[in-house]
């Protein structure tokens, strides 16, 4: 692997454990100093991942490519649907199992939009000036309460732009943000957003961080479109601010950050029982809170291991390369 790629890597699992520690504060919000760290995270890490999913989008038009990514996103997004169902049917103690595909389960939002991001390419690359039509699209569909979590249409929509501009982007930009004077703008902007966020953004729903929410279901009227500018301009600079710092070498995580897929699918069903679990009370009853970094940190680097990638493998990439290897080292040794 050439130096340059490691940097796409590291970003990758940096963000991965973003997403997997964003999900264990979620419980710890009602304390300011976690709120705020939510916050941060929240407005960046999704369209991080959203933007850096684009950048590696461009060879879209390449024949077989949409089999590769039904064969890769879709195909997996039916299965732990169903999955997931079955899990929180006996989690939760549902009296009824059901499993539907219209509505994807937490975070499996990301999987249909970004099959659908990926085909929208088709279309939006064919005319000009179409990541303004990107962004305007994304501000209106929240005027229309129709729009929402079915099928993940609101989040596709909203966050769209995002992976259309990492589409349109080059490596050049990324090492534009990484230059001293890139790291140093980015430290200013750093300070200044942490000012927006204890002093503004702890009394704004969060929801409008997710894209999931029409504008009269945040309670905004007409202005709803110019808060989700906002919120845009926020992401971008929180992106631009995380990708500025993330490291260009080789780091001990690197070889991880092609395995993201496997702890983003997986990390739902720790998630999910941890929040029923008697940890979160004793969290709280405590102030342990140091255990929730501690805990996304074992999880983060327990998906990413060589074992649960061997294991997930068949399911999630409809390969069988890990326990094949495995297979053949046993014979060897026997």
């Amino acid at each position: 692997m050439k130096e340059r790629e490691f940097y796409y890597d590291n970003a990758k699992f940096l963000l991965i454990f973003l997403v997997v520690f964003g999900h264990f504060i979620t419980s710890f919000i009602g304390k300011q100093v976690i709120e705020e760290i939510y916050i941060l995270i929240y407005l960046f890490h999704m369209p991080a991942f959203i933007l850096i999913s684009g950048f590696f989008s461009k060879g879209f038009q390449k024949p077989g490519y949409v089999l590769k990514i039904t064969k890769k996103i879709l195909v997996p997004y039916f299965l732990f649907q169903i999955i997931y169902s079955i899990y929180y049917y006996f989690l939760f103690d549902k009296s009824e199992l059901t499993i539907s595909f219209l509505q994807p389960h937490w975070s499996l939002w990301f999987l249909l939009s970004l099959y659908c991001w990926h085909l929208l390419l088709f279309v939006y690359t064919k005319f000009k000036y179409s990541l303004i039509v990107a962004v305007l699209v994304g501000l209106l569909v929240g005027y229309f309460d129709g729009i929402g979590n079915d099928l993940s249409l609101s989040r596709t929509f909203v966050w769209f732009p995002m992976f259309l501009l990492g589409f349109y982007m080059k490596k050049e930009h990324f090492q534009k943000l990484t230059s001293k004077k890139g790291k140093l703008f980015s430290a200013i902007m750093l300070v200044a957003m942490l000012f927006v966020i204890h002093f503004v953004l702890v009394d704004i729903p969060k929801e409008w961080m997710y894209g999931s929410k029409s504008y009269e279901k945040l309670g905004a009227d007409w202005e709803g479109g110019f808060i989700r500018l906002l919120y845009y301009g926020m992401s971008l600079l929180m992106i631009c601010i995380f990708l500025a710092f993330v490291p260009q070498r080789e780091c001990f995580f690197s070889k991880w950050g092609a395995r993201t897929l496997y702890i983003y699918l997986l990390h739902g069903f720790i998630i999910r029982y941890f929040r029923v679990s008697d940890f979160v009370s004793y969290i709280k009853s405590t102030e342990s809170y140091y255990l929730l970094l501690l805990f996304s940190i074992i999880v983060t680097l327990f998906l990413s291991s060589k074992m649960v990638s061997t294991i997930a493998q068949p399911i999630i990439d409809f390969r069988m390369d890990g326990l094949r290897q495995l297979w053949q080292l046993k014979k060897r040794k026997g």
